[in-house]
This record gives C-alpha cells, structure tokens and sequence, in this order.
C-alpha cells in the first residue's frame, strides 16, 4: 500500500474507528440444582449481533470485532490469487465472495495505524497475522495464538494477513478485543505479550448425559486452570477486576453450569455460531448477545447444533470514555493531545519499508519483541 500523508492519515483516522485438552472436569450441580437454574430468570437483555460490525461490549470493554474470512489460494506476494476488480481497494469491507481487503491494498489487512490509551487482544482461531510496529517488534502469529498488546502512551502497528498457502484456501477467523485502560495507566509504556496456543488451557466439562463442552480461557481462571499473564499495566492484571475472556465450544444438547461471577461484575456471552442456546429460562437464537444478571450463575443448555459462545467479563472501570477514531482517553482534550502528540512524535516513527509488511512465507511463528529478544511457538 503506497504510504499516506501523516496530516491525510490523522483526518482518516479521526472519522472513523479502525476495526480491531484436559479433560479434568468441575464439580457437576445435582440435578436438583440444575432445575432450579434451568427455571431462573438470569437474563439482563439479549441484543442481535449484527453481521459486519463492531459488537457492542460492557465496560470495561469497548468493543469486540469478528472477522472470519474464507481467503483463497495466495499469489506470490501472498495476496489472494484472484482478481481484486470491483473492491474498493483501501477500504474493502463488502465481503465480496466471502472475505474482504480492509485497508490493505495487495495482502489483506490493516496497514499502520497508531493507537493510544487502551489494549487490543486479539485471538486467532484459524489462519495468521502478521504484526508489525514502531517499536521495531514483529510477530507472525495465529492457529490459536493471541496477542495481547497494551497501547498506552502510543505505538504505531501493522496488522496484515498473509496467504502462505498457494495450493489451497487460506481461511482467517479471529476476535480482536478492544479493552479500555483507567487513566492512571493510559499512557503507560506499550508493551505486547505473545500467547502461544499450546499454553492457553482448555478444559473439557461433560454433563451427566457425557455431553461435552470445551472451555478455552485467554484470561480469567476456570477451577484451577491459569492462562498466561496479561502485560503488567492491563486492567486484566488486577485480580480484584474479575476479567475473564473464554470461548465455550458445546456439543449438540450439552448442557453447562457457568458459575457466578464476583459482585459488581459485568458479563456478556456472545452466541455466534450455533441455533439456539437456552440460558436459564430463557431461549435465544443464534447471533445474539446475551448479558446476564450480575452475580448470577447460569445454565447453558444448546440446542440440536454445535455453538460457539465468547464470554467477556469484567468489573468496571467506571470512569468516562472520550474516544475518536483509534484514541481512547478519559476526556477530549486528552485525545487532542494524543493527535498532537502523533504529529510531532509518530509514536516513534515508522521503522519498516512499506505501510503493509509481511515477513517471509517460509517464516513460522514468532515473536521479536523491541529488546531483540526472539520467541518461537512450541
């Protein structure tokens, strides 16, 4: 993608948001428990997700957005091998033959952009990205990796999509997570974790009919099971914020007790692939949002279909939200300055060739973080 004026980039990007097995089992309720959980009301509201957009998310979340793309074959820049005629090249969000161009211009992606004063986690179920940012740090990462960055006082990154494959599809599907910081730790230093799929934990949980639900935990603990550790300035680092992001993957007419999260906490599930989920007294169709009450347990019951659900929790942050385009502050005359500050700074200038880097194809996955240390998936 040919680089852009920083004075045209600031005006674009003010306008618009960028878009961002154990099978060790938990105690099962008697089934006693699980009739009164069945009838209980834990339902706040249920609100459709809708197709192509940001889905809305508590705080101290700020939005989550699911990209699930079915690329083709790569050519030999590792874009798709297809014609690209009748995409609007630089801002391709259509999905025209099932998978979209975002902002990149040869391979799929989000060429560099700067962010300041919040996290983005992002969690690649299928597929890999390729990051790059202005603290001369890079990743190839994804096939169940997440990336954990911290923006604070401003990092300028790339997120590209390479196709390695030639001789096949490339499918790419991922949550990019947007979690807010409190204003004492805005502009703490940038900083990004990487999380191999091999260390995030995943527990199978069957119910009394050996009906299985998998839960994948990113952050928060399930029973005795711990992710790694989020980076040290993240809201998610404080124990007593109670943030928790999973994946539930159940089989047709499993059934799962979800256990009550602490007072003052905010949960929502998000049922993005399945037919129907029943939560407590309530039935809800796929594609819909679902926030529960606070302090509630629930019981999870699918319908005649897999599902998948994302959970999302967390206390609040509870202080006020000031945001344009890809700066989230606590005021407005805190995102000027932010805009001031990338003028003058770049957030430490952009120390790549191009806007849209993608590394060798032959390269696996790794992570280089800006202290020259190399980190290589197991």
């Amino acid at each position: 993608m040919a680089a852009m004026d920083r004075r045209t980039a600031l005006g674009a990007l003010a306008a618009t948001p960028v878009v961002a097995a154990c099978a060790r089992a938990e105690p099962s309720p008697s089934r006693t428990d699980e009739a009164a959980l069945a009838a209980e009301d834990v339902v706040r509201d249920v609100a459709p997700l809708g197709l192509g957009s940001p889905w809305e998310t508590l705080d101290p979340f700020l939005f989550c957005v699911h990209h699930d793309d079915a690329y083709p074959a790569g050519n030999e820049r590792m874009g798709p091998a297809a014609s690209l005629a009748g995409r609007a090249i630089g801002r391709d969000f259509a999905g025209k033959d099932g998978w979209r161009m975002y902002h990149g211009g040869v391979v799929p992606g989000f060429p560099q952009h700067p962010h300041r004063g919040f996290e983005t986690v992002t969690v690649v179920r299928r597929g890999l990205i390729d990051h790059s940012d202005s603290l001369g740090a890079a990743a190839r990462y994804g096939r169940g990796d997440v990336q954990w960055l911290t923006a604070g006082s401003g990092v300028v990154h790339a997120e590209m999509f390479p196709l390695i494959e030639k001789d096949g599809p490339n499918p790419l599907e991922l949550f990019q997570i947007w979690l807010n910081l409190p204003r004492a730790d805005k502009l703490a230093d940038p900083q990004f974790v990487m999380m191999w799929g091999d260390t995030i934990p995943k527990q199978l949980v069957r119910d009394a009919a050996g009906r299985a639900t998998e839960i994948t935990v990113v952050a928060g603990n399930f029973g005795e099971l711990r992710p790694p550790a989020p980076p040290p300035r993240s809201w998610a680092a404080r124990a007593d914020a109670d943030v928790a992001i999973w994946t539930l993957t159940m089989a047709p007419g499993a059934r799962f007790a979800l256990p009550a999260a602490s007072p003052g906490t905010k949960r929502a599930l998000y049922f993005f692939r399945g037919t129907e989920l029943r939560v407590g007294a309530r039935r809800v169709p796929a594609g819909h949002r679902i926030t529960l009450r606070d302090g509630a347990s629930a019981l999870l019951e699918n319908g005649p279909d897999e599902a998948e659900i994302l959970l999302l929790q967390g206390r609040p942050i509870g202080e006020p939200v000031a945001q344009q385009g890809p700066f989230v502050m606590t005021s407005m005359a805190e995102v000027q300055q932010a805009f001031i500050d990338y003028r003058r700074t770049g957030f430490g200038g952009w120390p790549w060739p191009s806007d849209d880097p993608v590394h060798p194809r032959a390269d696996g996955r790794f992570a280089r973080y800006p202290d020259g240390r190399i980190d290589k998936a197991g």
